[in-house]
């Protein structure tokens, strides 16, 4: 933890001074929304990830669209949008992404070409209880790393990742608001052969009362909420606000990277590995992911079936509403507070200005390697590079433009006083960081 301070005391604090937010920081009201990496904004800002808790007020975040059952296949594209062109109709698109998925044989294929910051493919429906299934084969190498996990805009967090140089195992872990707790992560056998070169499925099985980590059918952890109590705090630190599922790639081995997550990734990534000479990219495929939305606690508020809302900062299971409130925005300029600014203006379909989209790009990880102080996972942020990425959406440049991330707790030092940090989303932060200023 001081090595991540520390880290971003080093920056100019003028650098930040102007856009950043936090829990006792909140955003002004012409730029309410702050973003999942702590800058504040509208449009995009207001949309997935958005954390109600550092925005300027819970109403300031676009509603979350409701959890929709459904199973995705791989034909096509056709259902994602770039992250810079999304206004949240989930309707119409199921999944937003940056940086650079491809379908390959029936299958989608996230991959990370050379020097870049690799893919983010994150769900727009949100799911408030479930089961989540992916038939996944993990990228390999050290340094790069495979992430499947539930991650809410208050950073309740249910993780699988693979590490590339470990190809046995998968590492299961999870958050409540981003307190770090080094004691939530644990690995998890995978019989058989190998991650990278056999299809597995992992599931996620995310109950009111327990959450279970399952792998081919094997139950390999079962947390119980019952064993999440904090006295002190007296509250259950048990992941339980609505949740985007997202699956990603990206270089924990970056060699700007804190050496503790170089360390826990198995060392830094190799840019001129076998894969990259024979693609051109690292990549992980996903055959399959199916969705399974469970109801919802029985004494939750409901006034319709669209989206749900926080109806207070503390972002607890009993402050989520299930309204009938309107989930898409008019256009960038648009946030929770007056979702028709700007409708039918060009706007609507184009990205631009840093305070419409939030800045930080790449694909990093929601996950905590949980072996010391020293130890966290995080991606590197950058613009993204590389051909042969994709042949069906999205070149890297445009993919690039604008930022996505996995994880990204974004509130700095200035949360330390109020709430442990998540090591995971807080090193992504870090990390994103020293990418830019290099």
């Amino acid at each position: 933890m001081v090595r991540f301070v520390t880290s971003l005391l080093a920056l100019s604090a003028t650098a930040w001074a102007a856009s950043s937010c936090s829990a006792s920081s909140q955003c002004p009201k012409d730029k309410p929304c702050c973003s999942q990496y702590g800058e504040c904004g509208t449009g995009a800002y207001c949309l997935g990830g958005c954390d109600p808790q550092a925005s300027f007020s819970v109403g300031s975040c676009a509603p979350m669209p409701v959890c929709e059952s459904k199973s995705y296949k791989w034909d096509d594209l056709d259902d994602t949008i770039l992250n810079t062109k999304y206004l949240g109709n989930a309707t119409k698109s199921d999944w937003t992404y940056s940086g650079f998925p491809k379908i390959d044989d029936g299958n989608l294929v996230i991959t990370m070409p050379k020097n870049s910051v690799g893919t983010l493919f994150a769900n727009n429906h949100y799911i408030w209880y479930g089961k989540i299934s992916g038939k996944i084969k993990s990228s390999r190498g050290k340094g790069v790393v495979t992430a499947f996990i539930l991650l809410s805009d208050v950073k309740d967090e249910i993780d699988y990742e693979w590490v590339g140089a470990d190809l046995t195992d998968v590492q299961t872990n999870y958050y409540w608001q981003g307190v770090l707790d080094w004691h939530n992560s644990g690995n998890a056998s995978v019989d058989g052969a190998d991650t990278f070169d056999t299809w597995h499925t992992y599931e996620i099985d995310w109950q009111p009362e327990q959450t279970q980590w399952i792998v081919d059918g094997d139950v390999k952890r079962t947390l119980k909420k019952s064993d999440t109590w904090n006295e002190t705090a007296n509250r259950y630190q048990y992941p339980q606000t609505p949740a985007r599922l997202q699956m990603s790639l990206w270089p924990a081995g970056q060699a700007s990277n804190a050496q503790g997550t170089i360390d826990w990734a198995g060392g830094e990534i190799d840019w001129d590995s076998e894969d990259i000479k024979d693609k051109g990219y690292y990549y992980a495929s996903i055959a399959e992911v199916d969705v399974q939305c469970y109801d919802p606690p029985s004494e939750a508020k409901k006034s319709g079936n669209t989206s749900y809302i926080y109806t207070s900062d503390s972002a607890m299971e009993a402050d989520i509403a299930i309204t009938g409130n309107d989930t898409v925005l008019g256009s960038l300029g648009a946030t929770g507070l007056d979702m028709d600014l700007g409708a039918g203006s060009s706007s609507t379909a184009t990205a631009s200005g840093s305070d419409s989209v939030p800045s930080s790009n790449g694909g990093g990880s929601g996950g905590m390697s949980g072996n010391s102080s020293t130890s966290s996972s995080g991606s590197g942020s950058g613009s993204g590079s590389g051909s042969g990425s994709s042949t069906t959406s999205g070149s890297g440049a445009a993919a690039t433009t604008t930022g996505f991330s996995q994880g990204g707790d974004g509130n700095g030092a200035t949360t330390v006083n109020e709430r442990a940090l998540s090591g995971s989303l807080f090193a992504v932060l870090v990390a994103v960081v020293v990418l830019v200023t290099l």
